[in-house]
């Protein structure tokens, strides 16, 4: 089991587009713009989500599994010298455990084909436990790419411990998804959420105060907010089940730049 960062509670909701601008001016006095942020306060990020032919954990999702997990390859643009991040991302009720590794470009078809990179290619210990946890995992469920999520993210964050974390996330894509090849471009995604944003409050053991007013003076509903399971439910499951009607056409050669 790799060592795992200190666990994190995460609470979602779903806002319009006029609320957002508001809740950013709440956080300003309690946090910073997080340092890759663009002019419009925000960056892109793209997630390529492994999982079985069944979709097993699609299904703990969707069921509510208490005790569920995710894989996904993290990345942030199309050029080949940035890295890429594998991840498991794990649940228990309301606490999220998250283990990171991050890799060259270049090492992750081969390692979604089964082949674990030269351990100089890790940079230590810690992430070298995290990249075997990861590779069991994708192992023993037989998974392998399903669904390619993007989105572009506002986060602001604490600047002393990262104890408190505050991301909206807007303009969520996803679409079927089956090579190892980090890509920008999507071919037809659907938008999960519409116009509406995700808006995550994650803390470290204890809700602040300010947070909890942060609910309140907005009167925020909880939601789900799942990007993953989300897209999948929109655009129909069998799209993204072994021999789904795309899997076999989607080469993911066709270029639509986004």
């Amino acid at each position: 089991m790799p060592e795992l960062q200190a666990q994190r509670f995460e609470i979602k909701y779903l806002i319009p587009e006029s609320l957002a601008t508001e809740v950013r001016d709440y956080v300003r006095p309690y946090l910073e713009l997080d340092e890759f942020a663009g002019e419009d306060f925000s960056y892109d990020i793209h997630n390529i989500y492994l999982d079985s032919d069944a979709l097993d954990t699609y299904e703990a999702t969707v069921k509510g599994e208490k005790d569920r997990f995710k894989l996904r390859v993290r990345y942030y643009d199309d050029s080949e010298k940035s890295p890429v991040f594998v991840e498991v991302k794990r649940r228990f009720n309301e606490v999220i455990r998250k283990s990171r590794c991050r890799l060259p470009k270049s090492e992750i078809a081969p390692f979604l084909g089964g082949q674990l990179p030269e351990s100089a290619l890790v940079s230590g210990e810690k992430d070298w436990r995290s990249l075997e946890d990861f590779y069991g995992l994708m192992q023993t469920l037989g998974a392998k790419p399903k669904s390619h999520v993007a989105y572009r993210r506002e986060a602001w964050v604490s600047t002393e411990n990262n104890s408190f974390r505050v991301t909206m996330d807007r303009h969520v894509r996803s679409e079927p998804y089956f090579e190892p090849v980090p890509k920008t471009w999507m071919k037809d995604p659907v938008v999960v959420f519409g116009q509406d944003v995700v808006l995550e409050l994650k803390f470290l053991n204890r809700f602040p105060d300010w947070m909890r007013d942060l609910v309140r003076s907005f009167n925020l509903s909880r939601s789900g907010g799942a990007k993953y399971a989300g897209g999948i439910r929109q655009r129909g499951e069998k799209h993204f089940r072994s021999g789904g009607v795309e899997e076999t056409a989607w080469s993911g050669n066709e270029s639509e730049e986004i």
